[in-house]
């Protein structure tokens, strides 16, 4: 009885099998074969999928087949085509040793069912799967080593590209200024991951696959140490050798602000008033709320009001405070930013005292400098000896990761002091010259129609320090504390203070101190300097 033979050909997407032949070559190789030693081919089975784990369909569909034995002989391009796991090739030798497989037939390699055939058959898929099983210890090895020298072996985050010429990662200038400005955005403390979420939608952010960046993944964005310079693979933490998209002192504080925050507040659904947010009430304290209204004349004209109000929240007492219509309130927050507005003078006045503490404010920052740079050069000591400790298995493997992480967090904010530093007679110079101009530009925004900018330049200059009682907007004494945050309502209330003091005739009403504009620990005086 003649043996009918199952042509098996397969190539797979593998690394492996980049050097084999194709399935169309194959093919016509076994089909070469088979005409010149007269086998006679019952079927052809084509398969596109790795061996290296069970659970090929079309192999196993041709198993099935063999056994039921609609054909008792396979024909293919090599051992390695069959199998490259041990289940697959113990299934081959089992039907051999069962007599439903009775020859194997391979152009490039001899085998018959016989104790020394089926014993070189073993040897060949052993080899098969030894080369599997080093060419993954090598691919991980060299994985390892990548990483070890910065590199990031994966595909990198939105932010950034993977630059396949230079196999390198840089960033997107498009959507890295949008993935810093969500940071800055979510570091205030006043937006949700919902609404960060929505921020980079509006500014059309989406996954490397082209999905909408959700909650889940903002939340992945804001916590993802990549950001500022390193990466986590296999749970470790690695120095990367690509640019940050932001700091550490800010990634620091977005992750100060997510845990604190938790599980944020549900949006609401009705649209809050421009001005919602901004206002106190005088009389009870609680916060002053808008609403829309929409007033409809017999004769069907309609007319459309923004009037606020008290949100009367406070249980302990009854607020009488009436509502204001939104014209009315505009004006006066108006009336309050043109009193803080600068006039050009003075402003002339300050841009020369500025000029003059920046000649004088080159200072050495060598000692911090120097003292900070010793200790990345013991914390980087101490990374050496904590890798020699584990590979040496001193120390285990959690302990190792978590140490490795808290030191080289404290390193990444010991370089960043360091730059910050040596920049540190620059950095108030640009925030106050910025002031100087967002001062000036007061008079613009409150005669402007945007109440949008108002409300922002309001909260700017008085914080939340702004009351309404009866009809009334005025603003509250800010706490003048040393405190960071209270800096800039003091600077605008000294402002504010200055034109109380400045008389009808012209003069120049400077805010210094008495040892020059920098911002130091003293409160500011105000200086009056007449014009002569």
């Amino acid at each position: 009885m003649s043996q009918k033979f199952f042509l098996y050909a397969r190539k797979s997407t593998d690394v492996e099998d980049k050097q084999v032949l194709s399935i169309e070559a194959q093919l016509q190789e076994l089909r070469d074969y088979a005409k010149i030693e007269k086998l006679d081919i019952a079927r052809e089975f084509i398969e596109k999928q790795s061996a290296k784990t069970p659970g090929r369909p079309v192999f196993n569909e041709m198993m099935k087949c063999i056994e039921n034995g609609d054909a008792d002989s396979i024909l293919s391009w090599h051992p390695d085509r069959l199998a490259r796991n041990s289940i697959d090739g113990g299934k081959i030798i089992y039907l051999l040793d069962t007599g439903k497989l009775a020859s194997l037939k391979f152009p490039t390699f001899w085998c018959d069912s016989t104790s020394q055939g089926k014993f070189m058959l073993n040897m060949a898929f052993g080899q098969s799967k030894y080369y599997v099983d080093s060419l993954s210890e090598n691919t991980k090895r060299g994985l390892r080593q990548k990483v070890r020298r910065g590199e990031y072996p994966g595909l990198s985050p939105v932010g950034y590209i993977n630059d396949s010429r230079t196999k390198t990662i840089v960033i997107d200038t498009k959507s890295a200024p949008v993935i810093k400005k969500a940071f800055e955005m979510y570091a205030q403390g006043n937006q949700t991951l919902d609404t960060i979420g929505m921020f980079l939608a509006k500014n059309q952010l989406l996954t490397k696959r082209g999905k909408k960046i959700h909650r889940t993944r903002a939340t992945f964005i804001l916590s993802n140490p990549f950001y500022y310079g390193h990466f986590k693979y296999a749970g470790e933490i690695y120095e990367g050798k690509f640019e940050p998209i932001v700091d550490k002192k800010l990634w620091d504080k977005v992750q100060e602000v997510m845990k604190e925050r938790g599980r944020p507040r549900l949006i609401s659904k009705n649209e809050p008033q421009v001005f919602c947010g901004l206002i106190s009430c005088g009389n009870c304290g609680m916060m002053i709320t808008g609403e829309y209204r929409i007033k409809k004349q017999i004769s069907g004209k309609e007319h459309y009001y923004t009037y606020y109000h008290c949100s009367k929240k406070r249980r302990d007492m009854k607020c009488h405070e009436s509502f204001i219509r939104q014209e009315i309130l505009d004006e006066q927050i108006s009336s309050l930013l043109q009193k803080v507005s600068m006039p050009q003078d003075w402003a002339d006045y300050l841009n020369k005292r500025l000029d003059e503490d920046e000649n004088k404010s080159a200072q050495s920052v060598s000692v911090f400098v120097e003292k900070n740079q010793k200790r990345i050069r013991d914390i980087s000591t101490k990374l050496e000896r904590l890798l020699e400790g584990y590979l040496e298995q001193d120390i285990d493997k959690e302990i190792y990761r978590t140490k490795k992480a808290k030191l080289l967090s404290e390193k990444k904010s010991l370089e960043e002091e360091i730059s910050r530093n040596q920049q540190k007679q620059k950095h108030w110079l640009e925030p106050m010259r910025e002031w100087i101009k967002e001062a000036q530009n007061m008079e613009k925004i409150a005669l402007d129609c945007n109440l949008l900018d108002k409300k922002v330049a309001a909260k700017k200059v008085f914080g939340s320090n702004l009351l309404l009682q009866n009809k009334i907007l005025r603003a509250s004494a800010p706490d003048f504390s040393n405190s960071i945050a209270n800096q800039t309502q003091t600077a605008w209330a000294c402002l504010r203070h200055a034109h109380v003091l400045t008389p009808a005739k012209p003069i120049c009403s400077v805010l210094v101190r008495s040892k020059g504009v920098e911002p130091f620990t003293t409160v500011w005086k105000t200086v009056i300097i007449p014009i002569n």
